[in-house]
């Protein structure tokens, strides 16, 4: 059944593609291949010179050389391929795959088009059509042209970019574009980041040669992220709690307002040393994100980054994630016990998200931990030692807690050693201009398009706003009205977001006439769905902000059809 897949797959894909064996005999083809090449099924297992007289796949299998982007003549019909060597881990060719495309009606469209406008107006056609994203640079390495995918893949557009250093697009590696600029020779398949969102791709750049001129050089960036965030996806999944790598610091942080400066700066000063800090601030402030910061500011920047959401995880399990337990502790424990997530952050940082969600009991435990920097499995009696770093955040008020006897003081102490308050957005709307401006260029990439600014009306409409769902609440309007425009639209304008308003984000009225079971009912998921779409459809954080139990929620979207 897989192996059907795999064929119905590469049958559906718009490129032709054949496979050669490293006898050079034809060991699969697809159908765009068969079409081009006007064969049947019954090639496999020939020889593929034989059915292709003017090939070089049987050179590329002797030399073992790729070639890239080829033109090939069959009959009346002109083909671009490329031609890779399949290579195994030690070095021995198994054999040859190429990959083509028709191209022949391009070619006889431009041979029609005389009008240097035209052709110019074809060209950048097809250069806006290519999924891939391609950028030229000049012969001193500032970028001079990107195309349509460019903007998709690293969220930057053509105005961010043109007439710039070619270094402004990349997060981390070294600009190829000027490597080249500097070398006059191509270089293949790196890797690097690029792009606000740090996005991974892989780049090819060749030199641009006019008349043996050197005139500058072409990028093809190729996306590699998707499948990969599809992994890290399925993996959140699977884990609600996971070992992660902090992938923010200070620099990803807007702070033109006082307040914020101030928070920022409360943070890189105790970065540098390994006291506990409590960040403290509304539910979408960017808690997280000022530990992630403070982390990559630490010594421990290469030591692990453990996130534990602590409203996330049933009690009956936080304190077996936490410590870890011994073979046997338990009913269903696993064969020779596991490490806990204090173990899995030694040497690095510990982030407890939530932690006024915490158990009295878990609360007792973590506190030990705190004062001796050992603790016990559950199940065990061997102390670990560990050297970890905690920060811990929280949007309740957690002196009122301790009044009441939920939160212990000594845990609150111990924890509130560097308190970094986080202010509301509504606090600090001097901000908003360059929250938005960085939200436009996440978004371009997530959705894949190329809005490149936001009009004076619609930022006075989010200038005017009290943002009581804070960071997150103007990351959902800004996507709401991109969405809203039209694909080819560059600025975002009032229309597109609308009114903001306090009454726009209450409740459907109920409808009269209907008894009271059901106006509460119809209610109740009126109050679910508001809420995930604050969530962001996010199961874990709607149960928390429900103050509900994840089974019950499952339960509820269940019962009306909220799945």
């Amino acid at each position: 059944m897989e192996e059907n897949f795999y064929r119905v797959m590469l049958d559906s894909i718009a490129e032709g593609l054949i496979a050669i064996d490293d006898e050079g005999k034809i060991i699969f083809i697809n159908k765009v291949a068969r079409q081009i090449l006007n064969v049947d099924d019954d090639v496999i297992g020939k020889f593929v010179a034989d059915v292709i007289p003017n090939t070089r796949m049987h050179v590329v299998l002797q030399t073992g050389r790729a070639e890239h982007d080829q033109i090939q003549h069959l009959g009346d019909k002109s083909i671009v391929t490329t031609r890779v060597p399949i290579v195994d881990d030690n070095g021995k060719i198994l054999g040859v795959v190429a990959v083509f495309r028709d191209i022949s009606r391009a070619w006889k469209m431009a041979e029609k088009v005389t009008n240097v406008r035209e052709l110019e107006a074809l060209l950048m056609a097809i250069f806006d059509s290519t999924y891939d994203a391609i950028s030229v640079a000049d012969e001193e390495g500032r970028i001079i042209l990107v195309n349509r995918a460019y903007t998709r893949i690293t969220g930057l557009s053509a105005r961010d970019v043109i007439g710039k250093p070619a270094t402004i697009d990349i997060a981390e590696g070294e600009s190829m574009h000027i490597k080249v600029a500097r070398e006059r020779k191509p270089v293949r398949n790196v890797r690097m980041l690029a792009g606000p969102g740090r996005k991974e791709v892989i780049v090819n750049v060749d030199p641009i040669f006019v008349n043996g001129v050197f005139r500058g050089s072409v990028a093809v960036v190729h996306d590699t992220s998707e499948i990969m965030e599809l992994h890290r996806e399925l993996e959140e999944l699977r884990r609600t709690v996971r070992r992660m790598v902090a992938k923010y610091t200070f620099d990803d942080i807007v702070a033109v307002s006082h307040s914020m400066k101030v928070a920022v700066d409360q943070a890189k000063r105790v970065a540098d040393t390994n006291a506990t800090v409590l960040l403290r601030g509304e539910s979408g402030t960017g808690k997280e994100l000022f530990a992630h910061a403070i982390h990559n500011a630490s010594k421990r920047k290469n030591g692990p980054f453990v996130s534990v959401n602590c409203a996330a995880i049933p009690d009956s399990l936080l304190e077996s994630e936490l410590f870890g337990y011994e073979e046997g502790a338990f009913t269903g424990a696993k064969k020779g016990g596991k490490k806990g997530l204090i173990e899995e952050a030694d040497g690095g940082t510990l982030f407890l998200d939530e932690v006024g969600k915490l158990s009295m009991n878990v609360q007792s435990k973590f506190l030990r931990f705190l004062q001796d920097k050992e603790f016990v499995r559950v199940g065990g009696n061997t102390p670990v030692y560990v050297n970890v770093r905690v920060i811990a955040a929280t949007n309740r008020n957690l002196e009122e807690m301790v009044e009441r006897g939920e939160f212990l003081p000594d845990l609150y102490y111990r924890l509130n050693v560097v308190p970094i308050y986080i202010p509301p957005l509504r606090n600090r709307k001097q901000d908003i201009p360059y929250l938005v401006d960085r939200i436009i260029k996440k978004l371009n990439q997530e959705y894949g398009r190329i809005v490149e600014s936001i009009s004076p009306q619609a930022l006075e409409i989010l200038m005017n706003y009290d943002w009581p769902g804070n960071i997150r609440e103007l990351e959902n309007v800004i996507g709401r009205a991109i969405i809203n425009m039209d694909i080819d639209e560059r600025r975002i304008e009032a229309h597109h977001i609308g009114i903001l308003s306090e009454e726009q984000r209450s409740f459907p009225t109920m409808p009269r006439g209907r008894d009271l079971k059901e106006m509460l009912e119809e209610y109740e998921k009126a109050i679910i769905k508001n809420v995930l779409d604050k969530c962001e459809g996010s199961r874990e954080k709607a149960a928390r902000e429900l103050g509900i139990s994840l089974r019950t929620l499952y339960y509820k979207l269940k019962k009306y059809g909220l799945e």
